[in-house]
């Protein structure tokens, strides 16, 4: 994997010393970053954003990146009571709002992609789930997020569009932990997003079901006003929302904003 990252390492610097997509006002780094960038990103973009930090890292070889993937909910409390890091993302809008509502932002966030929910089941579906109205079989071992992470949330949404009384085992701290036990068979489906499928390869299946639209989960992306390292920040920001970040995006299972 780092092989073809580093193949792309020109992409990259094209797209830094093109400042893609920059912020209004953000100052666009004039040469390679340096240091250490800490990122705070929803659990649901580890694959995508480890590829575009390793991308970051190879084009600037004096930069080391590092994520803190959870929870989106988790993540913003952790910044509020003054965790430090340089740019959060989070994969909805309500709990990015718990950020810049703290006046903890530099500058407006930038929404960068989206995504759906889906029923994951593991590899031959033994259970035979056929749809989200599985869900209220008490019969069935079923996962779904917590109510405060935006997983939770898109789930409360798209069981009561279908008006289905989900009857859940176990509510999960974020989408991987929920994925987790699809693909060690401790449960028989759970309601994870679209990109996790993805990432999940051959150990999960995915069917998707046509409430998930009532609930499109829209990605924002920001620099932190307290950032300790605001021109690597802005540097990966703009990776993220520039045509390179996005097709890794895509590649990865999410929509185009």
């Amino acid at each position: 994997m780092r092989i073809c990252r580093r193949a792309l390492a020109g992409l990259a610097s094209v797209a830094l010393v093109a400042g893609c997509g920059a912020s209004e006002g953000a100052d666009v780094p004039d040469g390679p970053v340096t240091g250490t960038l800490t990122v705070f990103a929803a659990a649901s973009l580890t694959e995508a954003f480890t590829e575009v930090g390793g991308r970051l890292e190879d084009a600037n070889p004096d930069l080391q990146v590092q994520f803190s993937f959870a929870g989106s909910s988790a993540l913003a409390t952790q910044i509020s009571q003054g965790a430090p890091a340089d740019v959060f993302a989070s994969a909805n809008e309500a709990q990015m709002a718990v950020v810049t509502d703290a006046d903890l932002a530099d500058g407006e966030p930038q929404v960068f992609a989206r995504n759906v929910l889906q029923i994951a089941v593991p590899a031959g579906n033994p259970a035979g789930v056929g749809g989200l109205a599985d869900f209220a079989r008490e019969e069935l071992a079923l996962a779904v997020c917590a109510a405060e992470v935006p997983c939770g949330a898109a789930a409360e949404d798209v069981f009561a569009a279908a008006g289905v009384p989900a009857r859940p085992d176990t509510l999960e701290e974020d989408v991987r932990a929920a994925l987790t036990k699809v693909e060690l068979g401790e449960v028989d489906a759970a309601l994870v997003y679209a990109s996790d499928v993805a990432a999940a390869g051959d150990a999960v299946e995915g069917i998707a079901f046509p409430e998930a639209e009532q609930a499109v989960n829209d990605y924002p992306v920001c620099v932190l006003a307290d950032a300790p390292n605001p021109a690597a920040a802005r540097a990966f920001v703009d990776l993220v929302i520039s045509g390179e970040g996005r097709r890794v995006l895509t590649d990865a299972g999410f929509r185009a904003p």
